[in-house]
């Protein structure tokens, strides 16, 4: 049976509803398969497709909802000798042309973990390996495919391969930030990530732009209407709670005390975001009103799933923000690393 198809990473636990994405998206494309995973393990294989190439091409990867990295699966390597783990995975890779990168990895897990020592070392011991056989670029060429090894014990890996183009370009899937000691909540590093991971790098340059306003509903204690002052963005800060000091010290932004889901801009803003602890359809139908009203260009925010199919709830409340916003609009919705048991959705 072919070992080929797709490899998607997730965050632990959530290895269902990325199963669940695949295996309905996938369908809807023409492309039907079965998704294998192990609940914790922090990956899922689509299998059983004719042309996993082409199935590839159908789901890129920006649209994918509970993906951080998604892969051509080409190969499993399995019994390696701890002695010699380079020849197994040589003579798997053979005939599958050249490479421009080689990142080796581990799942984001807590079986994966304790791999990252050992995946370093392998890294570092394949790559002149492959740059002899002739399968690696002797420096990093992003125009080739990049090789992801995808280490699951000291004898057992996947082998992949990513377009560039269609992959997230950060190992594993995950953005290296750091937190900024003056933030007022670790939160800052979600709205962070969402536009370092939902906008463009133009779309950060022409959208982001000293002067520009914004609401920030839920705000307290400021974490994202902070991330948003340190781009010089005016922000209404909306909450009945307290902002931290540090929120409050930026100058530009404003505290309003009321509450997010009745507060009305006296302007229609450039940007909304929200991040409030509530149904995800009830914060949905309150995003679709912001954009029916013409309040704001932009919005980005989170919407908290339940326990129980996370998936269903994720499809239908876009689905209903789409249908209630009022006009066209463009949608990207990614699970970040730096969420919990939420998705965040940026639209326009």
């Amino acid at each position: 049976m072919s070992t080929e198809g797709l490899l998607g990473y997730c965050r632990a636990g959530f290895e269902p509803e990325l199963a669940a994405e695949f295996a309905e998206r996938a369908a809807a494309a023409g492309f039907p398969g079965y998704a294998r995973t192990d609940r914790g393990s922090g990956f899922v294989r689509f299998l059983g497709v004719d042309d996993p190439a082409a199935l590839a091409r159908a789901l890129p990867w920006s649209t994918l909802i509970f993906a951080r990295q998604k892969l051509r699966l080409l190969a499993e390597v399995a019994g390696m000798d701890p002695k010699d783990r380079i020849a197994p995975i040589m003579d798997a890779l053979g005939g599958r042309g050249r490479h421009g990168d080689v990142w080796v990895e581990h799942p984001d897990s807590d079986a994966g973990k304790p791999l990252a020592g050992l995946a370093r070392a392998l890294g570092n011991a394949l790559r002149p390996a492959l740059r002899q056989r002739g399968l690696l670029s002797e420096r990093e060429d992003p125009r080739l495919p990049r090789l992801h090894v995808l280490l699951l014990d000291g004898d057992h890996c996947l082998l992949a391969s990513a377009d560039p183009g269609d992959a997230s370009p950060w190992p594993l899937g995950v953005p290296r930030l750091r937190a900024h000691a003056d933030a007022p909540s670790r939160s800052a590093l979600k709205l962070e990530e969402a536009l370092l991971t939902l906008l463009t790098p133009a779309e950060r340059e022409q959208w982001l732009l000293p002067g520009m306003s914004a609401a920030d509903l839920g705000a307290a204690p400021g974490g994202w209407s902070w991330v948003l002052a340190k781009r010089h963005v005016r922000v209404f800060a909306i909450d009945n709670g307290p902002l931290a000091q540090s929120a409050l010290d930026t100058g530009i932004i404003e505290h309003v005390r009321a509450d997010g889901f009745r507060w009305t801009p006296p302007k229609p803003l450039d940007w909304m975001v929200c991040d409030m602890v509530e149904s995800p359809r009830k914060v949905a139908d309150r995003m679709a009103t912001w954009f029916r009203e013409g309040w704001c260009k932009r919005a980005v925010f989170n919407l908290k799933l339940p326990m129980k199919k996370r998936w269903d709830e994720t499809r239908d409340c876009l689905q209903h923000f789409v249908d209630h916003a009022g006009r066209p609009l463009t949608l990207r919705a990614k699970q970040l690393y730096h969420d919990r048991e939420e998705i965040t959705v940026h639209a326009h």
